[in-house]
């Protein structure tokens, strides 16, 4: 399938949509570029793109040596905050929104927050710094009309 990209513009932010894969039931462009900007806070130039299993897990494989397709990997440019590419991978967040009885919609909104987070330099790999990120993004997605995603059920 062909790449479709679509854009907006402004003068120090810019975030590109690119549909790599059939992925029926996938949020529009707008609502992704909106989550992208909601968590930004700032100027942002990344590309959101939107992938099969297969390109995932060749992702996956050749920049974490995880033979697995993921639901969202995120590449950080230079040092500047918020340049980057995030990679979504449809079918896996359809499969978890399933799972976790949730919308597609509420999955892709966390990721991409979740995502953009990792561009502003937040990281989960020790206990503070992931309570930390987790409140943020529960925060985040509080603002845009999402429940917590980590809150237990």
């Amino acid at each position: 399938m062909r790449t479709r990209s679509t854009r907006r513009k402004s003068r120090s932010s810019r975030i590109a949509i690119q549909r790599a894969c059939a992925a029926s039931g996938a949020p529009s462009d707008a609502r992704l570029r909106a989550w992208a900007f909601a968590a930004a806070r700032g100027a942002a130039n990344v590309v959101l793109r939107i992938v099969s299993i297969a390109e995932g897990r060749r992702l996956n494989r050749r920049f974490r040596r995880r033979d697995y397709a993921t639901n969202v990997l995120t590449f950080a440019y230079g040092r500047s905050p918020l340049r980057g590419d995030i990679v979504l991978c449809h079918p896996v967040i359809s499969r978890e929104a399933r799972d976790a009885r949730k919308s597609i919609a509420a999955h892709y909104a966390h990721l991409v927050v979740h995502a953009m987070l990792h561009l502003r330099g937040y990281d989960h790999e020790r206990k503070r710094e992931a309570a930390r990120m987790e409140r943020l993004e529960a925060s985040l997605l509080a603002e845009l009309g999402f429940t917590d995603p980590y809150a237990v059920k």
